[in-house]
């Protein structure tokens, strides 16, 4: 079984990208995210091969491994129209408690099957809106994870996704008291006429008080979501969008491309029919001032669309090259085990992903038969988790050493992929990978393309249906 750990040759982080343009309007194909691999819309509803109950017992066997821990929280009270996540629309208040209750015993049900003495080192609460849910909700939440989890290191990094429409002080106080220090505003941006394109209206003093509140109960990281694309957006109105949430002073900035993905979420078709989402050259020339203005901020980029402070632990896990990924996005959670909870999460462990189901009834349904509410998986070959290592290590560290990667993954490298580093010599010729007898390594004019450079390693890649552009 192949280590998940990443290179220890990458000590020191890319140098800000240099983009070039042309390049990215060559190279801008839809593509996976590589929040896994093989990517989740691969993973099949034949359960046989992924052999769940063995899968949980083998991932139980040494007590030693940390725990990541999602819980989804899907309820929104209105339906913003670019979005893609899977969530459940109501203003019924009701629905947060009697989906607590099937949560609940979800939670024990795979909690039975652990060894609770592994350390947790992450949680995270997503959505949906997290904060749908009413304060005592959500210390009653806090409670079942204190119960079922209960050994929490002292350097838990515990995340909450907020929407600044929903929030009340009381929230936020629930959510100290069950230990959470870090949260995500979904911002996305900042001009009335776009809020009202996207049916997202949210006045930018209501981002402010989030701030306020968190700073003043506690909280120690506040990241904000921004989006480039979306209707009636411009490169002057996102620039302004960039100024105005600089002035919160957030300790990180997911800045995401807009996915267009109609066919999947019916409700953006609303765009098309209007004719206001912006073309490729300004959805580009936003991409590229977004860089510019946060680089310029002293933010550094991690990758993707991801940007943080130069003292904030994925800065830094950047830098010494522990960074990780994982269905959350970038992190500093290597080697954990993730547990997901809820409608639609996914779990994954050293050589197996499982999902839930997505519908609300079926996965209520199978809770409350007493089964694991498993509806899709995948048991990873020893093949799928070479590339898995590589791609994570170009999406993580931008570098491959052919020693290293040898010694790691029990084969010769460069005659393994031998194919692959031949369909890597385009993207040399164009300077995006840099390679040397010892390795290889993304420039930072390959950066921004990471999605591109790692798909050359995806053997299930084969059709771009169902992915948002790389840019």
């Amino acid at each position: 079984m192949l280590s998940t750990a990443l290179p220890v040759s990458a000590r020191e982080p890319p140098s800000a990208a240099i983009i070039n343009p042309e390049l990215i309007r060559k190279y801008s194909v839809p593509g996976p995210r590589y929040t896994s691999y093989p990517s989740a819309n691969h993973f099949s509803p034949d359960l046989e091969p992924v052999a769940v109950e063995r899968a949980l017992r083998e991932d139980n066997e040494t007590s030693a491994s940390p725990l990541s821990l999602y819980f989804h929280l899907p309820f929104c009270e209105s339906r913003c129209w670019f979005c893609g996540c899977n969530t459940v629309i109501t203003r019924r208040k009701a629905e947060a408690a009697d989906y607590l209750d099937v949560l609940v015993k979800e939670i024990e049900l795979t909690a039975s099957r652990m060894d609770r003495r592994r350390p947790v080192t992450q949680i995270h609460l997503g959505g949906g809106t997290p904060t749908f849910f009413p304060p005592d909700q959500l210390r009653r939440l806090g409670e079942v994870i204190e119960v079922q989890f209960p050994n929490r290191s002292e350097s838990c990094e515990f995340s909450v996704e907020i929407d600044p429409r929903r929030l009340t002080e009381d929230h936020v106080v629930a959510l100290s008291e069950m230990g959470a220090t870090r949260a995500s505003l979904g911002v996305q941006d900042t001009h009335p006429s776009v809020q009202l394109a996207i049916h997202r209206f949210q006045p930018h003093a209501l981002n402010q008080q989030a701030f306020d509140w968190l700073g003043d109960h506690g909280f120690s990281s506040i990241n904000v979501d921004l989006i480039y694309g979306l209707p009636l957006q411009t490169e002057a109105s996102f620039s302004q969008t960039i100024d105005a949430v600089l002035a919160l002073e957030p300790d990180r900035l997911s800045v995401f491309g807009y996915a267009h993905i109609p066919w999947i979420k019916p409700a953006q078709k609303i765009f098309d029919a209007r004719g206001q989402l912006p073309g490729p050259e300004t959805r580009l020339a936003m991409f590229l001032q977004a860089h510019r203005q946060l680089t310029a901020a002293g933010f550094v980029d991690i990758g993707l669309d991801h940007f943080a402070r130069l003292d904030d632990t994925l800065a830094l896990a950047l830098k010494n090259g522990t960074l990780h990924r994982n269905f959350q996005g970038y992190s500093t959670g290597a080697e954990a085990s993730l547990y997901g909870f809820g409608m639609s999460s996914i779990s994954a462990t050293r050589d197996t992903y499982r999902q839930n189901h997505k519908g609300l009834d079926e996965w209520c349904k199978s809770v409350m038969m007493g089964q694991l509410p498993v509806e899709r998986g995948w048991r990873l070959t020893e093949e799928d988790q070479r590339r898995r290592w590589v791609i994570m290590a170009l999406m993580c560290t931008r570098r491959l050493n052919f020693q290293e990667a040898s010694d790691t993954l029990g084969v010769n490298f460069k005659n393994h992929f031998r194919a692959e580093l031949e369909r890597a010599l385009p993207l040399m010729d164009d300077g995006l990978i840099a390679a040397n007898r010892e390795g290889l390594y993304v420039t930072s004019a390959g950066s921004p393309l990471l999605r591109v450079i790692a798909a050359l390693f995806d053997e299930h890649f084969r059709s771009a249906g169902g992915h948002s552009k790389v840019i």
